[in-house]
């Protein structure tokens, strides 16, 4: 793959491990940076003082030298506003009896972007990527002000040349295959849905960014096709997710580990957005409500305190499990036996 990557990044190997915005853990991308990749952090459920500690943690627990990236979501339009109904918190009051647990009765929206990311660029971080949208300039230009590298995800041709017209150093081209929430921000979910081998050529040669593939990439093979396909490196979610130090719950990673991760699914249950899942009860038992529940940030506010309980009480059957098309490849292994597999 291409020097180029890895030039701009400072790592070793053209390997970044996903960010995993709500499951992220500074254990893992400590061992991903420490191995030769790029290990990452999703920050978006973060306070701006938590973001401050986070890259204070990374620092101390990275080797000397050695990068890292944080993650952040970019809101989109209207979203601040958003608040529950009495509706929305009915809607799921079975779920909580279900666990003896008393539904939220109050709504905190999570932390505004702008704070986030004005704590995010003071801490400095090597690199900073961004999901859900492009970047405000003021923000793209700070981080190149600060020597900050700066990663963009796509997940159509157009929103890869938004992201290069914004500025931004390096795009992440990331197929309908990837687990968890999709990116999509110029075009609707439902039209923006590309396998990752059909789109990675195409954003090759629309961009003349260095590129990287992501969605349904866990093992050898999947990183020598995108090599094939002219990408400069992968981005890798669910493989590391299932690895010894990620911050799965217990029932995510077995489920990981099961014929159960054949088959996944892209469901707005768990947060109000389309992600990619490994289907499981809930996600059964409330298909119909797909199109009814609220939208992000409302039904993820809702939901986390039922997914967190129902993880730390080992009932996969309630538990956002995010896995990718190729999520049955996965091995639970330390993180970096897991990198240098990709590599042989």
């Amino acid at each position: 793959m291409s020097d180029r990557l890895t030039g701009l990044l400072g790592i070793e190997h053209p390997i970044v491990q996903g960010p995993f915005g709500g499951l992220p853990s500074v254990a893992l991308a400590a061992a991903v940076s420490a191995a030769g990749g790029l290990g990452s952090f999703g920050a978006n459920q973060l306070s701006p003082d938590g973001i401050t500690d986070l890259v204070g943690e990374l620092r101390s627990a990275v080797p000397r030298g050695r990068p890292f990236n944080i993650n952040l979501w970019v809101p989109l339009p209207g979203e601040a506003q958003l608040r529950p109904s009495a509706a929305d918190v009915d809607r799921i009051r079975p779920l909580y009896e279900r666990l003896d647990l008393q539904p939220p009765t109050g709504y905190a929206p999570p932390p505004p972007f702008d704070d986030q990311i004005d704590a995010l660029l003071a801490a400095a971080p090597p690199v900073i990527s961004f999901v859900m949208g492009v970047p405000p300039a003021r923000v793209v230009a700070e981080a190149r002000r600060r020597g900050i590298v700066t990663l963009g995800t796509a997940t159509t041709v157009d929103e890869a040349v938004a992201i290069e017209a914004a500025g931004l150093d390096v795009v992440i081209a990331s197929g309908s295959d990837a687990g968890g929430h999709r990116g999509a921000f110029l075009r609707p979910v439902t039209e923006s849905l590309v396998g990752t081998f059909s789109l990675v050529p195409q954003v090759v040669d629309a961009v003349g960014i260095p590129v990287l593939a992501a969605g349904g990439i866990t093992d050898r093979r999947g990183v020598a096709a995108a090599r094939a396909l002219g990408a400069d490196g992968v981005q890798v979610g669910t493989g590391f997710l299932a690895t010894v130090e990620s911050g799965a719950s217990a029932a995510h990673k077995a489920a990981l580990a099961g014929s159960d991760a054949r088959v996944t699914a892209l469901t707005r249950l768990f947060s109000g957005r389309h992600a990619r899942a490994i289907v499981n009860g809930l996600m059964r038992e409330m298909a119909a409500e797909e199109e009814t529940v609220p939208a992000y940030p409302v039904q993820n506010v809702l939901m986390q305190p039922l997914r967190r309980a129902a993880a730390a009480r080992g009932d996969a059957s309630l538990v956002n499990l995010w896995a990718g098309q190729a999520a049955a490849l996965s091995r639970p292994v330390p993180a970096a036996e897991y990198l240098t597999s990709l590599l042989s």
